[in-house]
């Protein structure tokens, strides 16, 4: 028997897979109503969080936050102890570290995890989740999260998971406000958004193609700009917020990007590799 909390399209997406693979799966949500889903495809509804908790060794967290998990946990303290619980939430890893202290401190143990697949895609073969933790724990447990989606399990610290699937959202999240925003510029002159897919998708496919030297010159902490120096880069990110500004379109998000610039500028990487960009925005962690 498992048992999964929390029953959002992602929750119900994971009861269903390991419902399909043959796992008991004891569910509970705050809104017992979204359990009925999964409940008529053969979950087990618990009346309470304590409940949920004392029927499995292994506890599913899919919440909003960690802060819904001191909440609904605080509530089943007494069933914890002897516990496997794996939060497959999103938040940060100073969170998830608080978290993991909070739950072993009540007898438990604790896994971090970050789910890398909207709900549609759980259990198939694009699906990937972080996890950290004991690794002992985890192992333990690797076939049956398995079923989720393959396991990459990044080490005992326990904020690595978190760390990685914030970086991945990180990347996800500003390409998809560049490619509104790019989107935006184009529609202003009028231009049908069909005719610009295709050089979009293009720029998208192409991005790998930087990325092994950027991470080479990044850990050598050398940046040859012999190609793509930051003078002529920020030449062009300066172009992109002027044509924006002639667009009338939001231009904080071009700013932003050129503020990367005229700092490195001005610390001296003009003619550096653009990579040099990485040394401005670490700096302030220095």
């Amino acid at each position: 028997m498992i048992t999964l909390i929390g029953l959002g399209p992602m929750g119900q997406a994971m009861v269903r897979v390991l419902l399909e693979n043959g796992h008991g799966v004891t569910v509970w949500n705050r809104t017992a109503s979204r359990a009925d889903g999964v409940v008529a495809a053969g979950a087990v509804r618990a009346e309470t969080p304590a409940d949920a908790v004392a029927a499995s060794d292994l506890v599913l967290l899919s919440l909003t936050d960690y802060a819904a998990m001191y909440d609904i946990l605080g509530k089943a303290e007494e069933a914890l102890p002897g516990k496997v619980i794996v939060n497959l939430s999103s938040d940060t890893p100073e969170k998830t570290r608080k978290a993991a202290e909070w739950v072993e401190a009540r007898g438990a143990k604790f896994i971090a995890g970050g789910v890398m697949v909207p709900a549609e895609l759980v259990g198939k073969d694009e699906a990937y989740v972080f996890y950290s933790g004991p690794a002992e724990v985890f192992e333990k447990y690797r076939e049956t999260l398995a079923l989720i989606g393959r396991p990459d399990f990044l080490g005992e610290d326990v904020r690595l998971a978190q760390l990685f699937y914030q970086a991945q959202l990180d990347i996800f999240l500003n390409s998809l406000s560049a490619f509104m925003h790019a989107s935006a510029l184009v529609r202003s002159a009028g231009v049908p958004l069909e005719k610009f897919m295709p050089y979009a998708k293009d720029n998208f496919a192409m991005m790998d193609f930087y990325l092994e030297a950027a991470v080479e010159q990044i850990e050598k902490g050398d940046h040859p700009g012999e190609e793509a120096d930051v003078i002529m880069m920020g030449a062009s990110a300066d172009h992109i917020v002027q044509a924006s500004r002639d667009a009338g379109i939001d231009v904080a998000l071009p700013e932003a990007v050129k503020s990367h610039y005229d700092r490195a500028i001005a610390a001296g990487y003009g003619r550096n590799s653009w990579t040099s960009l990485f040394e401005i925005i670490e700096a302030d962690r220095k």
